[in-house]
C-alpha cells in the first residue's frame, strides 16, 4: 500500500465515510436478520450498532467514529452469522461477535474517554469483558428457553450433561476469542491508532 493511500485511509473524513458505510452494513444485517427470523443475529447486530453509534450521538458529530478497519473487523462475524449455514459456523460467529463487541468497547474507552489502557491491561479487559458478555448472553438464552419455549440452550433432544458441556465449551471459546481480540487491541490499536482521526473538539 502506497504512502498516499495510507494517509488517505487515516484521514478523518475518509475514516468517517468508511465507518458509516460499515454501520450501514450492520443496519442492513439487522433488517435481514429480522426478515429471516434470526433472533441471535438480530440481537448481536443491534447491540453492535448501538455501541458503535454512541460516540457520534453523544458528541453530535458525525466524524466522531471509531477507526473504520476496527468496525469492519467487528462487523464481519455479525454478517457471517446471518449467512451461516452450518451450526459450527454459527457458533464460531457468536464467539467472535461477543469478542468484537468487547473490542469496540475497549477502543471507544481508549479514544473517547480519559481512560487509557496499557497493552497488558487491554488484553485482560477485553478477555474478561468477552467472558462476562458470554455469561450474560447464556443467561438471556436460558431465560428465553424457560419463558418462551425456545431451544437456545435447553434442547429436549440433549441430555443435561450434554447441555452443560456445550455451555462450558462456549465459555472456553469465548475466552479464547476475547484474548485474541485483546491481543489485537494491544498490538494494532495501541500502536497504529491514535487520536488523529478523532475531531479536535472530541479530543478536548
Amino acid at each position: 500500500m502506497s504512502a498516499d493511500v495510507t494517509v488517505l485511509l487515516r484521514d478523518r473524513r475518509t475514516n468517517a465515510v468508511l465507518a458509516w458505510l460499515v454501520v450501514t452494513l450492520v443496519l442492513a444485517v439487522v433488517v435481514g436478520s429480522v426478515v429471516a427470523s434470526e433472533l441471535l443475529a438480530t440481537a448481536f447486530a443491534v447491540a453492535l450498532a448501538g455501541i458503535v453509534l454512541l460516540p457520534p450521538l453523544s458528541y453530535r458529530n458525525a466524524q466522531a467514529m471509531l477507526p473504520w478497519e476496527i468496525l469492519l473487523l467487528a462487523a464481519l462475524p455479525v454478517v457471517g452469522r446471518l449467512f451461516a449455514t452450518v451450526p459450527v459456523t454459527g457458533n464460531l460467529a457468536t464467539y467472535l461477535s461477543v469478542a468484537a463487541i468487547a473490542l469496540i468497547v475497549a477502543v471507544e474507552l481508549q479514544l473517547f474517554t480519559p481512560v487509557k489502557m496499557t497493552p497488558r491491561f487491554a488484553v485482560v479487559f477485553v478477555g474478561v469483558s468477552t467472558l462476562a458478555t458470554a455469561g450474560v448472553w447464556a443467561v438471556l438464552r436460558w431465560g428465553a428457553d424457560r419463558l418462551f419455549g425456545t431451544t437456545f440452550i435447553l434442547d429436549p433432544a440433549l441430555t443435561e450433561h450434554a447441555i452443560e458441556e456445550a455451555l462450558m465449551w462456549e465459555f472456553v471459546a469465548s475466552t479464547i476469542a476475547g484474548v485474541g481480540a485483546g491481543l489485537l487491541f494491544a498490538v494494532y490499536v495501541g500502536r497504529q491508532i491514535g487520536t488523529a482521526r478523532v475531531p479536535e473538539e472530541v479530543q478536548a
